[in-house]
């Protein structure tokens, strides 16, 4: 099930709502218990069996957090339920996302094995990592286990964040479950954020995936210049807004619910570095990978250079694996450890001006959303030449997609810098009646205009549903 769908907007969020509040009360185990079933709900309505995974998990991970807990407060090692929860999470992903890439890619280097055919349980990769965190902070003591497995359940299950994030460590909200206070403050700041984010989803990001889509799936040895080019800037505004938009959404429903999740995006697209970049991209993801990956394994505080590469390309090579088994994927972690190594040792772009590193900056990232995009190396490697003039020859194309959604574009470029961060502080210094007015009247345009975009079907994708 879709947010931005008319079964979920019309049907199952006033609902869920209705009975939470209404029904329920503040009788905080049946708020838990029932928020639980209707998570599952929500996960089974487009994987009905696929739930069961989604079960075992969290039984498995409950049964670990036991263990970890047990052994921990008797001053025992975690490191036998911690290596035991960390093999059956990533074994779990690996047989349902990697099992069939690494068989196909080991019979073309001569071997017979059969591929089966297996699919991929939507959103795998995002409440993986989910329970697993819920395993690690209860054995390193950064949140107090859960007695009751319907708890577990609820972390990692909770349906605004299980398919698409951000990954909620379990630290973040271990006493939320509980003791989480709702207000109607919060209840108005989340339809806020939750219909902020459906404006970004359907009427920016659905608009530009027509464009990328239709550039990449042209013969890229054929593909004009202006094409390439104007299909890599959709795509990478296309992302940015779907990720982005799925993440407001998210995060404004768990705060209609009491629940406060971290940011995970801030203005990637304005920043100056590849550093900084990854600082504001996927938050949720990186934080995950830093603080369970990078700094048990040294981080920057190590006594070699060397070492210190090796972290950096043990973290870049999972994000890039995380993101897909194909090897596109791990060719565009690879590159982000280059990029990174070369600001941080070679020092690109120290010293250059702000506009320069600026430009550096969306260059290496559209080039790297190129490879991301892209079905197979090869078809990546003829799109970036075609971008470099060495494509196809010139058409009216480019011409017609910019001419149709130049508005969409404009408003894509506006947003992605923080245009509306900087409109609503000058506007909140000069809060009026009218200006209140004019800014619920425009969400309840964006809610109209996105439902009737939605009702009447329109093209309606979700990219990282497919991690």
């Amino acid at each position: 099930m879709l947010f931005s769908s008319s079964i979920f907007l019309f049907l199952f969020l006033p609902l869920v709502l209705l009975a939470y509040y209404l029904l329920l009360g503040r009788w905080r185990p049946g708020q838990n218990l029932f928020l639980l079933l209707a998570s599952l709900a929500f996960y089974a309505w487009g994987e009905p069996w696929f739930v069961l995974v989604m079960m075992a998990s969290i039984g498995v991970n409950y049964s670990f957090g036991l263990w970890a807990d047990r052994a921990r407060s008797r001053g025992g090692s975690v490191w036998i339920p911690v290596v035991l929860a960390a093999a059956a999470n990533l074994g779990l992903l690996f047989v349902f996302k990697y099992l069939g890439f690494v068989l196909g890619t080991l019979n073309r280097l001569g071997a017979r094995f059969s591929v089966p055919g297996i699919e991929l349980p939507i959103g795998i990769s995002f409440f993986t990592f989910q329970a697993l965190s819920y395993v690690l902070d209860v054995a390193r003591g950064r949140g107090a286990v859960q007695r009751s497995p319907l708890k577990v359940g609820l972390y990692i299950s909770f349906f605004p964040q299980l398919i698409a994030g951000p990954i909620v460590k379990y630290e973040t909200v271990a006493e939320q479950i509980d003791h989480r206070r709702e207000t109607w403050e919060d209840f108005s700041a989340g339809c806020v954020r939750f219909l902020t984010g459906l404006g970004k989803k359907v009427l920016l990001a659905n608009q530009l995936a027509v464009v990328a889509d239709r550039a990449f799936a042209l013969d890229a040895g054929a593909l004009p210049t202006s094409l390439a080019w104007l299909g890599s800037v959709c795509y990478t505004l296309q992302i940015y807004y779907d990720f982005s938009g799925y993440s407001d959404m998210a995060i404004g429903l768990g705060r209609m619910f009491g629940f406060r999740f971290l940011e995970n995006f801030d203005h990637p697209y304005a920043c100056r570095s590849i550093t900084e970049f990854w600082r504001r991209w996927h938050i949720s993801l990186s934080t995950w990978f830093r603080d369970y990956v990078y700094f048990p394994l040294g981080g920057s505080r190590v006594d070699s250079t060397w070492k210190h590469l090796r972290n950096l390309f043990v973290v870049w090579l999972l994000t890039g694996i995380w993101h897909g088994a194909n090897w596109t994927f791990v060719a565009w972690g690879l590159l982000y450890f280059v990029l990174l190594v070369l600001e941080k040792y070679g020092r690109v772009g120290r010293g250059w001006p702000k506009a320069l590193q600026w430009l550096y900056t969306m260059l290496m990232v559209n080039f790297a959303w190129v490879l991301f995009r892209a079905d197979s190396l090869s078809h990546a490697g003829a799109y970036l030449l075609a971008m470099l003039g060495l494509g196809g020859e010139e058409s009216a194309l480019a011409g017609f997609y910019l001419r149709e959604n130049w508005s969409v574009l404009l408003a894509a470029v506006l947003f992605s810098a923080p245009t509306a961060r900087w409109v609503g502080a000058r506007a909140k210094a000069r809060r009026s009646l009218l200006l209140d007015l004019g800014y619920a009247g425009a969400l309840l345009l964006v809610f109209f205009v996105s439902a009737s975009y939605l009702v009447k079907g329109t093209y309606n994708p979700f990219i990282y549903f497919n991690f």
